[in-house]
């Protein structure tokens, strides 16, 4: 593999959730502090390698009650599993620039496998000499997969939380500069 090493660049990146909110709306937030790399092979994508950590007291819904309920126990359980991490195991070439990247999502103590649609934004240098990779990635996830069980039956009927989380992810990667000898 001849992959380069490009970081995330968190100031351009965007990791965004929505799940309905008593069946008839969508609640949605994102995590504000994440970190990880990118192998990427620039001759063959489906070459390449993710590994992304993603600071769950992050998450930011908008409002401070229903975040600190996300980060309890009930949910994310932040003081006993800090991080949520993906790790790609294979990425497969679609239609143009789109692409499967299939890899684990380690949530809470529980570790699935989860398929991406990702769409390669290309390529371009900004006005400092950097070279600058764009994606967008998106899935839908089951929450109750992930340990996240909690919920309330609605007198109407339903559930006060949807199942299925629909998860978007701006992506902008910066290459990573050699070292240069002394």
């Amino acid at each position: 593999m001849t992959a380069n090493t490009w970081n995330i660049d968190v100031a351009h990146t965007g990791i965004g959730f929505s799940i309905r909110h008593m069946v008839v709306s969508k609640v949605r937030g994102r995590f504000g502090r994440y970190s990880g790399s990118v192998k990427l092979d620039e001759e063959d994508l489906s070459r390449s390698e993710v590994a992304i950590d993603i600071e769950a007291a992050s998450l930011d819904t908008g409002v401070a009650d229903r975040d600190t309920h996300l980060r309890s126990a009930d949910f994310f359980d932040v003081e006993r599993f800090p991080t949520l991490s993906f790790r790609s195991k294979r990425i497969e070439p679609r239609a143009g620039d789109r692409y499967r990247v299939i890899g684990d999502l380690t949530i809470r103590d529980v570790t699935r496998e989860v398929e991406l649609d990702v769409e390669y934004g290309g390529q371009a240098k900004d006005p400092w000499g950097n070279q600058r990779a764009g994606f967008l990635a998106s899935t839908s996830l089951d929450r109750k997969d992930f340990g996240l069980r909690w919920n309330q039956v609605l007198e109407a009927g339903g559930v006060l939380v949807g199942e299925r989380v629909d998860v978007e992810i701006e992506l902008q990667l910066v290459k990573a500069v050699a070292e240069r000898a002394a």
